[in-house]
């Protein structure tokens, strides 16, 4: 019964196994030797279009200083480039090169396949389960 389940400790529970699995998703879709502040700006450029440094350091909690020391490796790795900003030319738009994109796809699919992998490994009673399981969790990160 529900009454008999200590939401404290499921909650977690559920928080550290989460954690868990986003660490072996990313040990599956490495983007090379980058460090987790780099990872991030990538993914927020690709998630969310082309933008400046001040913008990609406050989208991050970071100070421009330290998001202008990530761009510049980012750039020194071909990962993203800048160039004027059309509506404000004093302005540089930084965004994502082809390279970086093909990277950034790259590690999806091994993410991707790496925990389908593991879905096909399971019983079908136990892929039943984790389908409610991925239904219920998707109505708590929505609410």
């Amino acid at each position: 019964m529900a009454n008999d389940i200590d939401i404290a400790s499921l909650a977690a529970e559920l928080r550290a196994l989460i954690s868990r699995l986003k660490r072996r998703l990313r040990e599956q879709g490495s983007v090379g030797d980058l460090t987790p502040s780099q990872i991030a700006a990538l993914r927020r450029l690709d998630r969310d279009g082309p933008a400046t440094v001040s913008n990609l350091a406050r989208a991050e909690g970071v100070r421009p200083q330290s998001m202008g020391v990530t761009v510049a490796a980012l750039e020194a790795a071909g990962l993203v480039a800048g160039a004027p900003d059309p509506n404000d030319g004093r302005q540089t738009l930084i965004s994502t090169t082809p390279l970086c994109v093909e990277k950034l796809a790259r590690g999806r699919a091994a993410r991707q396949d790496w925990l389908a992998r593991q879905i096909v490994n399971l019983s079908s009673e136990e892929q039943a389960q984790l389908a409610a399981a991925a239904d219920i969790l998707r109505r708590i990160s929505e609410s």
